[in-house]
């Protein structure tokens, strides 16, 4: 893989460095800029996975909080209560908290494209 620090080749065929066709140059600005932002690099070593079907949100004007758990109750009917054993409280700025939201919505409009449409 080249470096964008690594020297260019010399021309072939005699060509100079003024007559580079627009596609390589475009590749080299393209290459350029990609070569500016990070790279993402996911590590899931310290990963746990957790099963929820209840989620609530709680906010401050500093922070959203998103609390995930499991319902406890088989027949909230009789007992008059619901119980949500909680697991999970994610703590994020409003600025993550919506680029969260734009992520979900996201991945809920083709989950419903391809599986058909989730009533609330």
């Amino acid at each position: 893989m080249s470096d964008v620090n690594t020297p260019a080749q010399p021309p072939r065929n005699g060509a100079d460095d003024t007559q580079a066709s627009p596609s390589v140059a475009a590749a080299d600005i393209a290459s350029a800029v990609a070569s500016q932002q990070p790279r993402v690099v996911w590590d899931d070593s310290r990963m746990a996975t957790t099963f929820a079907n209840v989620v609530n949100v709680l906010s401050t004007r500093e922070e959203m909080a998103l609390l995930f758990g499991t319902n406890q109750t088989w027949n909230a009917i009789e007992t008059g209560e619901l119980t949500v054993q909680l697991s999970n409280r994610i703590v994020l700025t409003p600025y993550a908290a919506k680029r969260l939201m734009l992520l979900l919505s996201n991945r809920v409009r083709d989950y419903e494209s391809r599986y058909g449409t989730l009533n609330l």
